[in-house]
C-alpha cells in the first residue's frame, strides 16, 4: 500500500534522529516561554528585538480591527489592497531607502515570487550554497540554470559568471544565513553584479531590523547605494515582530513584479490589522538603537562565556549563534537536557543543514537579560561532562 511507504519513511527518519517534534505554547512569544506545562527560558524564536508581544503593536491592531476589520476579502490586484496596506508598502520603501515596496504575506511567497519573474529558462541563477530552502526552490521554480557557488566564495562565484553564456544572470543570496549566522559579502557580490550585467536579490531576513543604522538592515550596514539590479527582500515576521516580508527595489522592478509575479497576483491579501501592526513596528525598529546594543551586548557575552567547548562556535556576529554539535543523536541529547534545566535551545539536523553538522541554533533577543544568557552558558558548561552527549 502506497501509506505503508509513508510508515516506513517515518520509521527511517527516527532511526536517523531526523523525526522533528513540535512544541505547543501556552503563551505569547517571548523570552520566556510556557511549553507542555513548564516555564523555561526560549532561545529559539527569531523575535530578535522583542516587539511580537509589544504594547504598541497590540493596541495597533485593536484599533485596526475595529476601523478595517480582520479580513482583506481578495487579492491586492482585485480589491483587497486597503489604505493600511498602502501605507504600509510607503514607508517600507522610505525604511529601506528604495523607490517602491511591495507586502508579501510570507517571505517564502515573496522569494518564490522574485527570482521567476525575472528569469527563466535558458537564464541562468548563481546561488549561494547555504541559501534558504525559499530561496532554493524559488531557482528551480524558474526553470533557469541553477549554479550553486561555495558558500561566500566571490572568487569562486566570479568564476562561473565569467563562464556564463546566459543573456540575463541573476545572483542570489541571504544577507545573514540562518543557520550559521554569517554575513554574505555583499559589497563584493554588488560588484559582481555591476561587472557582469547580473541583478542582484538579497533576502534580509535577519538582518532588517537589527543590522545597519537604524536598523535598515544589511545594505544599509555595508552601505550599499540604490541600484536597478539590486532587489531587497525583507522579512517582517522576525525582528519586526509580526509576519509577512517585502520587496523593496526600484520603480520599474516593483510595477513588473506587480504585473508578473504569481504568488503576488493569485494570493488574498493579508488582513489590514497586520499592516497596521507593521507600521506601529516600524517607529519601533527606527527608534530601538537602545535595543540593538543590549543585543550586541548579549551577543559578545555568550560568545566570550561559551569559548573553550568541545562543541564549535561558529563565527556569527549576529543573534544567531550556532553551537556545532556533530552528530544528529547528540544535539537532541543536549537540547532535552537543556530543556530540562529550563532553557529551550532547538537542535537543528539535516536537511536544514548538512550532515554532520547537527547543532544547537541558539537565538538572542534583545527582550533578554544577561542572567538569562548566563544561566544558558552555566548550563552548557555543566553538559561537557555528560556521558550521554
Amino acid at each position: 500500500m502506497i501509506w505503508d511507504e509513508l510508515e516506513t519513511g517515518l520509521a527511517r527518519l527516527a532511526t536517523e534522529g531526523l523525526l522533528r517534534r513540535r512544541r505547543t505554547l501556552d503563551s505569547p512569544c517571548g523570552p520566556e516561554a510556557v511549553v507542555e506545562g513548564r516555564r523555561v527560558v526560549a532561545f529559539c524564536s527569531n523575535d530578535y528585538l522583542g516587539l511580537a508581544n509589544h504594547p504598541a503593536l497590540v493596541a495597533a491592531v485593536r484599533d485596526a480591527a475595529e476601523r478595517w476589520g480582520v479580513g482583506s476579502g481578495a487579492s491586492h490586484v482585485v480589491s483587497g489592497h486597503l489604505r493600511p496596506h498602502e501605507e504600509l508598502e510607503e514607508r517600507l520603501a522610505a525604511f529601506a531607502g528604495r523607490e517602491r515596496a511591495l507586502y508579501f504575506t510570507t517571505g517564502y511567497m515573496a522569494n518564490l515570487a522574485i527570482v521567476p519573474a525575472l528569469v527563466e529558462r535558458n537564464d541562468a541563477v548563481f546561488a549561494d550554497k547555504l541559501n534558504h530552502a525559499s530561496l532554493i526552490d524559488a531557482a528551480l521554480l524558474a526553470r533557469a540554470e541553477h549554479v550553486r557557488y561555495p558558500h561566500g566564495d566571490v572568487e569562486g562565484l566570479a568564476r562561473r559568471l565569467e563562464q556564463s553564456r546566459p543573456r540575463r544572470k541573476l545572483i542570489l543570496t541571504d544577507a545573514v544565513f540562518s543557520m550559521d549566522g554569517d554575513l554574505a559579502p555583499l559589497p563584493q557580490l554588488f560588484e559582481l553584479a555591476e561587472r557582469f550585467d547580473a541583478w542582484l536579490v538579497v533576502d534580509d531576513a535577519h538582518g532588517f531590523g537589527v543590522l545597519g543604522p537604524g536598523g535598515r538592515g544589511s545594505l544599509a550596514h555595508f552601505g550599499l547605494p540604490p541600484s536597478p539590479r539590486l532587489i531587497l527582500m525583507g522579512t517582517l515576521g522576525k525582528a519586526a515582530g509580526v509576519s509577512g516580508a517585502f520587496v523593496a527595489g526600484d520603480r520599474r522592478v516593483i510595477e513588473w513584479l506587480t504585473q508578473r509575479a504569481r504568488p503576488y497576483i493569485f494570493t488574498t491579501a493579508s488582513s489590514p490589522v497586520i499592516a497596521a501592526a507593521l507600521l506601529a513596528s516600524l517607529d519601533l525598529i527606527a527608534a530601538g538603537d537602545d535595543r540593538r546594543a543590549h543585543l550586541r551586548d548579549l551577543i559578545a557575552r555568550l560568545r566570550a562565556g561559551l569559548q573553550g567547548l568541545p562543541w564549535r562556535l561558529l563565527p556569527s556576529p549576529t543573534a544567531i549563534q550556532p553551537v556545532l554539535v556533530g552528530g544528529n543523536d547528540a544535539a537532541v541529547r543536549l537540547a532535552e537536557r537543556l530543556f530540562a534545566r529550563g532553557l529551550w535551545v532547538p537542535a537543528i539536523r539535516p536537511p536544514t543543514v548538512p550532515a554532520g553538522t547537527a547543532r544547537l541554533r541558539i537565538s538572542l533577543s534583545a527582550a533578554h537579560t544577561l542572567e538569562q544568557v548566563e544561566a544558558l552558558i552555566a548550563a552548557l558548561r555543566d553538559a561537557i561532562d555528560a556521558p550521554d552527549i
